[in-house]
């Protein structure tokens, strides 16, 4: 038996699939001691990202506390108080982030007077009142154990299905998806995918998936084409490429307190005003200078107003003090709400709203207008259950195939190298998806299952032709291993074919099967079926 293991060892077909064995370790770098968190997103206007915290870094510790679980990383970030200070160690730097106070204006039942452009105006007296230490703005998740990324059946998050209303060229594509995964990495997110879908009508579809997310925050992001252009009477001004800056400072942006702060206006109808500045080019200036020169003053404003639109819906109205009237202003103020049933949800609707607008005029209009044709979420929880109970799954199946194997060869030396072969095939699929970073999800589980299955076939075809009856025996080896890889080959190029279809099936939705299916197949066929094929012939020699 060891000459038969010698043997096998150092046939250059076993030395392929060994040296394949290594290469998918590297990739897949497994490391069950690994330690730490990763910054999943960061909230736009935190103290997280006042500091410079960006996602993707991976904190190794607090205060010199080491980092070591999700659990670390709570218990060191609660209780905190207004103006603590944390001294953050990420893999790539440091950061020293002072705590925030968290505020709620509270409304006077006093007047006092504001200027409004050449008016003075009488309104509520408004008190901000700290209520607590505001959050750090920061999203964390254990860092993985492997190099393995999972899609987002597996670890929670949203998936946005966009079409476009008309067709659109590859270069208008390719813009389309550049913008759009610049718009939400501004907005302090990662683990984001963007790609491009079709169907077999030839309908053109962008497929958005965030991992930790809701969805309502995604959609609102992401249908949007962004088409920005202001108005002063029926003349456009200005339009989105005309921005040349977007205020995010708290000096010019953020609740507007010159309109009044937050306001109730019924027993659970609270809204808050907010306000950022925008900068222009000198030439959407003139324009502006141009379209009030012959307007008439009216109670120290412009006869006309200036009309903001977003995608074609008017966000805002602004009055004109008469001293802009032919004058080539190069900032606007740019005004909106929240609303909620409490003045602290009211307050976050407003901060939400705030940054959604200047994250769409920073990243600027898309090429064309998208309407949402599906949404998937799946909540973190359910992605881990899903992983169990595919883990559970492979189990059992592997144990039903062994047993099986078993009762129909009654050879325990050619049962378990069929199912060892089958198990080395999963981590070399699993080793290629690493390198090429392709998220495993539920549809490549069920690739890896189909893989493995035809594993399974194959070497089933070549076992029985090593044992096989009196003719076969007659035949050389050389022979036998022609027939088995004949119908193998023969096999493969059928499904390979088969599963072209799929990448374009429902969006794409069922690439992930083909891909890890296709890759299963092919390591399968050209490193793991010739060491298998040499196995069984060394193990069944007299």
């Amino acid at each position: 038996m060891k000459s038969k293991l010698r043997c096998i060892a150092t046939d250059k077909r076993v030395l392929i699939l060994i040296i394949a064995i290594v290469i998918a370790a590297i990739a897949i770098n497994p490391n069950p001691w690994r330690t730490g968190v990763t910054i999943k997103s960061v909230e736009k206007g935190s103290a997280a990202d006042l500091f410079g915290v960006r996602p993707g870094e991976q904190i190794m510790a607090i205060d010199s506390n080491n980092v070591k679980t999700l659990e670390d990383f709570v218990m060191l970030t609660k209780n905190l108080e207004v103006n603590d200070t944390l001294l953050i160690e990420t893999k790539t730097a440091f950061y020293k982030l002072t705590v925030q106070p968290e505020l709620r204006n509270i409304i006077l039942p006093e007047l006092e007077e504001k200027n409004a452009g050449n008016k003075t105006v009488l309104v509520n007296k408004t008190r901000q009142e700290v209520i607590g230490a505001a959050d750090l703005g920061i999203t964390a998740a254990e860092r993985s154990k492997t190099n393995i990324k999972t899609g987002l059946d597996l670890q929670g998050g949203t998936r946005v299905l966009l079409q476009p209303q008309e067709k659109v060229s590859e270069t208008d594509l390719e813009l389309l998806i550049e913008n759009m995964n610049r718009r939400l990495n501004l907005f302090g997110l990662s683990d984001v995918t963007v790609r491009d879908a079709s169907d077999f009508s030839g309908q053109q579809y962008i497929m958005v998936e965030v991992a930790g997310v809701n969805e309502q925050e995604v959609k609102e992001l992401i249908s949007k084409q962004g088409k920005f252009e202001a108005k002063v009477g029926n003349a456009s001004v200005f339009r989105g490429n005309d921005i040349i800056d977007v205020c995010r400072s708290a000096q010019c942006s953020g609740l507007d307190y010159q309109a009044g702060g937050c306001q109730q206006f019924g027993a659970s109808d609270w809204g808050c005003p907010f306000f950022f500045s925008i900068s222009l080019s000198q030439k959407a200036a003139q324009q502006q200078a141009d379209a009030t020169r012959n307007l008439e003053v009216v109670d120290g404003y412009l006869s006309e107003q200036l009309y903001l639109y977003l995608d074609d819906e008017l966000v805002d109205q602004l009055n004109i003090a008469e001293s802009l009237k032919g004058e080539s202003a190069v900032s606007v103020q740019i005004s909106g709400s929240g609303t909620g049933p409490t003045q602290n949800t009211a307050t976050k609707d407003a901060i939400k709203n705030m940054k959604q607008l200047q994250t769409i005029l920073i990243t600027g209009s898309l090429p064309v207008k998208l309407d949402i044709a599906r949404t998937d979420t799946v909540s973190p929880a359910l992605g881990e259950e899903f992983v169990r109970n595919a883990l559970l799954t492979a189990l059992v199946a592997v144990a039903a195939v062994t047993v099986i194997l078993l009762i129909a060869y009654r050879k325990v030396q050619v049962a378990l190298p069929i199912m060892f072969t089958s198990l080395i095939e999963i981590f070399l699929l699993l080793g290629v998806a690493a390198m090429i970073k392709w998220n495993i999800d539920l549809a490549s589980i069920a690739g890896i299952i189909a893989a493995v299955g035809t594993g399974v076939n194959d070497q089933i075809i070549i076992t029985d032709e090593a044992l096989g009856g009196a003719g076969r025996k007659l035949r050389s080896w050389k022979e036998k291993l022609k027939s088995a890889f004949s119908v193998i080959f023969g096999a493969y190029f059928t499904l390979v074919f088969a599963m072209i279809p799929l990448f374009v099936i429902g969006a794409g939705l069922l690439r992930g099967f083909a891909v890890t299916t296709i890759i299963g197949m092919t390591v399968g066929v050209l490193i793991t079926r010739p060491a298998y094929a040499k196995m069984i012939e060394i193990l069944t020699e007299k």
